[in-house]
């Protein structure tokens, strides 16, 4: 399973303001604000965390019918400048992160080494660029392949009634797209 997130840092500045009253209490661990409030740059760290909770969440949820909104309840634990961790109940999801001046965008899964095919793409084309890269994977049509949704809401796509993803991971955010594959 992966989840992943993307963060526009553009829109992140317009849309929120992480420094208001109450907003890291309500969404970070105690130790995740000691390390936001330490940080030379703050404000990275807030959304970087913010992406790694968001992607892992997305892994919990393929797995569970259960949807709810609980960040803090994720904990997250940096190993790098692109790794970290994020625990919740007994789980561990592994995450990588990848920031730039423009958007951060973190995978996650269950294993150390997850191997997915993630693609950047314009927000209003993501269900056809996955449809255009499964058809390169397995020759079956676009026209012919079917976005349905798990019983959780987590998004699959076949040809008739074959499964062509084990995992799939939709996420945009201002003006950044991506999607992420685990073929079946």
């Amino acid at each position: 399973m992966i989840g992943n997130d993307i963060i526009d840092l553009s829109l992140a500045k317009i849309e929120s303001n992480w420094q208001r009253k109450g907003f890291l209490e309500k969404q970070f661990t105690a130790n995740e604000q000691q390390l936001i409030l330490a940080a030379p740059n703050s404000f990275e760290l807030v959304w970087r965390f913010w992406s790694m909770k968001e992607a892992a969440y997305k892994v919990y949820a393929q797995q569970n019918t259960i949807r709810f909104f609980a960040p803090k309840k994720f904990d997250c634990l940096l190993m790098s400048e692109t790794k970290g961790l994020v625990f919740f109940k007994d789980q561990i999801f592994y995450t990588s992160s990848n920031m730039n001046q423009n958007y951060i965008f973190t995978l996650a899964g269950l294993e150390k080494q997850t191997k997915a095919y993630s693609k950047f793409v314009m927000p209003q084309v993501i269900d056809m660029m996955i449809k255009i890269k499964l058809e390169d994977k397995t020759g079956f049509s676009t026209i012919e392949i079917e976005q349905k949704k798990s019983k959780n809401g987590a998004p699959l796509y076949y040809y008739e009634d074959i499964l062509l993803t084990r995992s799939c991971s939709i996420s945009h955010h201002g003006n950044y797209g991506v999607f992420s594959l685990l073929y079946a």
